[in-house]
């Protein structure tokens, strides 16, 4: 029996907020019907996919490895019905994602160039959604920086660039030449720390007690000008690539290098599964343009 991409989201809503009333509120059914149809789909996989008491909603085995494929597999048919839809209007549209202080100007002109009668739309991700673009649909090429999760793209490397410390203009270290990651051990990380391995690890040291200070991650906020703007209220730091952080040059910020941390990488990103001949022509456009 194939799989119902319907009660799939329905898992999906279910999974994320471990709870009946609240996913069924989101998915704008009722609770009843949400229940029949994730009941539906534990018959078709013959897999228990939740545990349920009175009080608690939990994921089995099952269940976790349904939602780890589920994402893909819904982000796909996302991407499947832009690219049919657009098929359809007879709309000839090439898509490049970009992150924030990436210039993909030239790469653009130069495609365009080349295939007049071609619509070149560019959109601005974050490390949140920069990959997420490229499954959905949304994009067909998009500007990584990593890390990011390789699984189902292709990543041709285009460059390499310095990260910088983003400080307030009154910080201590803010006239310095350079900095280490362990003069920033007592500081408020204002991103994923996964974005900063050196000062996560430094992090994970701390908690096995090899050293005093503490660092401390604090809630992660999403676009560069949240991040940007607490950084100048002095609720922590950010470490960027060089590109972004002169990008936003401010009055009220500064930026100082870091001198034992590695190279923010560029990538060019796409859709393994995908034979476009566009994609492969600016892959080397990209390439080209990165040297």
């Amino acid at each position: 029996m194939d799989v119902d991409l319907r009660k799939v989201r329905y898992f999906v809503a279910v999974a994320e907020q471990l709870n009946f009333g609240r996913a069924a509120e989101a998915l704008h059914i009722a609770q009843p019907v949400l229940s029949r149809q994730i009941r539906a789909l534990e018959n078709e996989l013959k897999a228990q996919l939740f545990v349920r008491d009175k009080r608690t909603t939990e994921l089995t085995e099952a269940g976790h490895q349904l939602l780890a494929d589920a994402r893909p597999l819904l982000a796909n048919a996302d991407a499947l019905r832009r690219r049919v839809g657009r098929a359809a209007r007879g709309t000839d549209t090439f898509t490049v994602a970009f992150m924030p202080g990436l210039i993909v100007t030239a790469a653009v002109r130069a495609l365009v160039a080349r295939h007049p009668g071609l619509n070149v739309e560019v959109m601005r991700t974050g490390y949140d959604d920069q990959t997420d673009v490229i499954h959905d649909g949304r994009a067909d090429v998009s500007y990584v920086r990593l890390p990011i999760d390789r699984r189902g793209l292709r990543v041709r490397p285009l460059t390499a660039e310095p990260r910088v410390v983003v400080l307030p203009a009154d910080h201590r270290l803010a006239g310095k030449d350079g900095v280490e990651i362990a003069d920033l051990a007592e500081e408020h990380l204002l991103q994923n720390p996964d974005l900063v391995p050196e000062w996560r690890d430094l992090a994970e040291e701390v908690r096995s007690g090899r050293r005093r200070a503490e660092p401390v991650a604090a809630a992660a906020v999403h676009t560069v000008e949240e991040k940007l703007e607490r950084v100048a209220a002095g609720r922590g730091f950010v470490v960027f690539p060089l590109s972004t952080a002169t990008f936003y040059t401010r009055p009220d910020i500064v930026h100082v290098a870091v001198r034992d941390i590695g190279p923010s990488q560029v990538c060019l990103a796409w859709e393994s599964s995908r034979r476009s001949p566009l994609i492969t022509e600016f892959a080397a456009i990209a390439e080209e343009s990165a040297r």
